[in-house]
């Protein structure tokens, strides 16, 4: 799959730097002298494209509005690990020559959705309309974090109807295939293919060591409710549900969480240049960052 022709793109910038915003500007003006219409740090339902420039932080915060408008995702990396912003910066010049060639490849990376259904609405006590929490998308993962406090939190989990457990832990990272990598990877989650449509439920410094990750297929609905014993009003006050590095909602005893995939998948521009797994050996340093090496020559006679 391609992008095709790009009459109307957008630029958003890392604002933190200086750096961003020149590179910005001078993209601005290629491609205006090229016939093709850009607008800086917008993002508008008939774009053709839209290009992030920054870190992975950055992309994520434009994912959820890009998926919405089915609008393609270039990330050039003027940031940090950048296994979203496959792009080097460096090579910024040459990916504008491809998009300007309709040459570039775009992946179809699947998104979650989540909402958070309070214990009154979950008890009846109020109306749907009044309050519940309205749906919202993640690329990387859905957290629920416990804070500075010291104490653990008990969350009781569902899969499908189907009781999974009770984590007693720090918090819980639900994550998609292509967030494996992020807050997944840390709390100790495998690494997931992100061509592989999966969702991966990771307990965060459990209680017990054999609380291990659990990969689950596309068609999973996960439910969390936080148990009793995580009440009290220091915990209600610090437990949280973070959606792809943003905070979401507070978590009090009773809550219910709601994870499951979302219809919508953010289409994502891979780097032309670079394989899922050199950019893997690259960030993570994997065999010391030993280069490429070409596989064996296998001859299979029938």
């Amino acid at each position: 799959m391609k992008v095709g022709k790009v009459d109307k793109l957008g630029i958003i910038i890392k604002r933190e730097s200086p750096e961003p915003l020149r590179i910005g500007r001078e993209m601005a003006e290629w491609f205006s002298a090229r016939g093709i219409m850009v607008s800086l740090d917008r993002i508008e339902e008939d774009q053709d494209l839209l290009i992030v420039l920054g870190g992975d932080g950055t992309l994520l915060h434009v994912a959820a509005e890009a998926c919405r408008h089915e609008i393609p995702v270039l990330g050039i990396n003027l940031g940090g690990l950048g296994f979203l912003t496959g792009v080097a910066a460096d090579d910024r010049q040459a990916i504008m020559a491809k998009i300007v060639a309709d040459e570039l490849p775009v992946e179809e990376r699947m998104m979650l959705q989540v909402r958070l259904w309070p214990n009154k609405l979950v008890a009846g006590l109020v109306n749907e309309e009044s309050g519940n929490k309205p749906w919202v998308n993640a690329l990387n993962e859905v957290v629920i974090n416990k804070g500075t406090i010291d104490r653990m939190t008990e969350m009781a989990a569902w899969v499908n109807g189907e009781y999974l457990t009770t984590y007693r832990a720090d918090g819980l990272v639900i994550a998609t295939s292509t967030g494996s990598t992020a807050y997944n990877l840390s709390a100790g989650g495998p690494v997931v293919h992100p061509r592989l449509n999966a969702i991966v439920v990771t307990p965060i410094c459990p209680f017990m060591l054999t609380s291990r990750p659990v990969l689950l297929d596309a068609d999973s609905r996960v439910v969390v409710r936080i148990s009793p014993a995580s009440s009290g009003e220091i915990m209600t006050d610090q437990l949280k549900v973070i959606v792809d590095g943003r905070h979401y909602a507070a978590l009090r005893e009773g809550d219910v969480l709601e994870v499951m995939v979302s219809a919508k998948k953010l289409r994502l521009i891979p780097s032309p240049w670079k394989g899922y797994f050199e950019i893997l050996r690259s960030k993570l340093n994997w065999g010391g960052g030993h280069q490429q090496q070409p596989p064996p020559t296998l001859s299979i006679s029938c």
